[in-house]
């Protein structure tokens, strides 16, 4: 079977390319971050224009959810590095740069609408927060799949629709409808982004089915969050987990099985025999998350139990 290289795949897949972008271009629903902020509520903060120092007792956000928000937008605040790596790899030319910078675009209001709610409300102590910017963004971002057109076609399709499930999430875990609207319309976004990708790939599944398995398995085996390197990622992963605002079972559940079930990976055809191997990788990862998935909510279940106060 012939193995397609990396320019080879890049050229096959960009009508495909193209005919997405028309799709995405018609769904797609201009919005607006600033129609997202109650700017009415804002209050000068202390520093050269002499107002008042931020105090937790200013935000009216649980701890957790406070958490998540900085997740989130500090996984944001990276597009610049993520442009630089998705544009090295699809090209700056025809419909491939088209959609580089579309993506480039949409994502990047996210980050300010976020910021703006933030700042806007007090939810989060802001000189905190752009030294945290400052130290991730300095760290900068790497594509841990280097020049691997089908591999990081299938990462995205996977991290766009992990990154819809936490925003929608922790807009719910704020408590404030506000908040919930906002980082709806950000899901939203993030949704038509996982179509786009997942789509890509799914052509891809008819193209070259043993590279694109092969892709998914090795993708799946070593998949982490593009914030993974947010200074104490590792702790607030957990208490985000904790929450059941991003976990191991919505991870399995939300975004793993319903992108593979799209893909329809376990009825492909056509493939030769590493493309067998990785799809019964996939099959055990699946098994896998299952476990851990499991053993995670018993042990939060207990936990909570520990935590509640009896009578």
């Amino acid at each position: 079977m012939t193995i397609l290289s990396q320019t080879a795949l890049l050229i096959e897949l960009e009508p495909v390319v193209a005919k997405n972008l028309d799709r995405h271009l018609a769904m797609a629903k201009e919005w607006f971050p600033h129609e997202y902020v109650p700017w009415s509520e804002g209050r000068t903060f202390d520093g050269p224009l002499g107002g008042a120092a931020w105090a937790e007792s200013d935000s009216r956000v649980p701890d957790v959810a406070r958490t998540a928000l900085v997740v989130n937008l500090l996984t944001e605040d990276n597009l610049p590095s993520y442009h630089h790596e998705i544009a090295t790899l699809f090209g700056r030319d025809g419909a491939w740069g088209n959609w580089v910078h579309r993506w480039t675009a949409e994502e990047g209001r996210h980050g300010t609408a976020i910021r703006d709610y933030l700042t806007v409300t007090r939810a989060v102590d802001p000189v905190a927060l752009e030294r945290a910017r400052m130290t991730h963004m300095s760290a900068g971002y790497t594509n841990a799949h280097g020049d691997e057109v089908l591999h990081s076609l299938a990462y995205v399709s996977f991290q766009e629709l992990a990154t819809r499930v936490s925003h929608r999430n922790t807009g719910r875990a704020t408590g404030d409808p506000v908040c919930e609207a906002l980082l709806a319309r950000v899901a939203a976004d993030e949704n038509l982004h996982m179509v786009f990708y997942r789509n890509l790939l799914g052509a891809a599944f008819e193209l070259a089915p043993s590279q694109a398995m092969r892709a998914v398995a090795d993708v799946l085996a070593d998949f982490q969050m593009p914030g993974v390197g947010i200074e104490g990622f590792a702790r607030k992963s957990v208490a985000i987990a904790l929450a059941g605002i991003y976990d191991l079972r919505q991870h399995r559940d939300e975004v793993v099985a319903p992108v593979l079930r799209q893909w329809d990976v376990f009825s492909v055809t056509g493939l030769d025999a590493d493309g067998e191997v990785a799809r019964d990788q996939i099959a055990a990862h699946l098994d896998t998350l299952e476990r851990q998935a499991s053993r995670f909510e018993e042990k939060r279940d207990a936990r909570a139990a520990r935590l509640t106060p009896t009578r």
